[in-house]
């Protein structure tokens, strides 16, 4: 049977985190709602495509135009079995909203599974639910992950880590593991 999974997101939110894991859950029979602060059902988010292009840190350009499928001011957390959290710029201004920082504790509390990619550490971190957790983030994101108790993980791009209930990784890049982890915590089993 498949799981309730809740998405935040917003604005600038990184679109290969975004879309890859919306599509990928969806396909494998999850119901998979995104919602943003101060936006409703059928609103549009804009996303970024972040590249690493052999500069000091990664490269920012439009991506497309992302509809939500639910509304944020009706949302009730406990009515969702996991959450995920992508990256971009969308959690250095999420992480303000106190119904969002609620929501990241809400399944931290009751220890529903929790994923989160790149700058979604951020969110994390502001909800302080990470102490002696090990996780990764986009390497800016260490001293936030260090600075809330948590174990920062620099892991190879490819690479994920799964410690407890959350399920981190440091980018877009680490999809296929990070993804394979999330699904394992959900008890997805895909047969062939």
């Amino acid at each position: 049977m498949g799981k309730r999974i809740l998405i935040i997101a917003g604005d600038f939110v990184e679109d290969y985190e975004l879309m890859v894991p919306f599509q990928a859950l969806s396909a494998v029979g999850h119901t998979v709602h995104v919602v943003a602060p101060d936006k409703r059902t059928g609103d549009a988010i804009r996303t970024a495509i972040h590249d690493f292009e052999g500069d000091q840190t990664y490269t920012e350009k439009r991506g497309h135009n992302f509809t939500l499928n639910a509304d944020f001011a009706t949302i009730e957390p406990s009515a969702y079995d996991a959450l995920l959290i992508p990256g971009g710029r969308a959690p250095e201004y999420l992480r303000l909203n106190e119904r969002v920082i609620s929501a990241v504790r809400h399944f931290a509390e009751a220890k529903k599974p929790i994923a989160a990619v790149c700058h979604g550490a951020q969110l994390l971190a502001a909800a302080g639910v990470i102490e002696g957790k090990r996780i990764s983030a986009y390497p800016a994101c260490a001293p936030e992950v260090t600075l809330a108790g948590g174990s920062y993980q620099s892991l190879d791009w490819p690479d994920a880590i799964t410690d407890g209930n959350f399920v981190t990784a440091p980018a877009w890049t680490s999809h296929a593991n990070w993804l394979a982890q999330f699904l394992t915590l959900l008890g997805t089993r895909i047969t062939h």
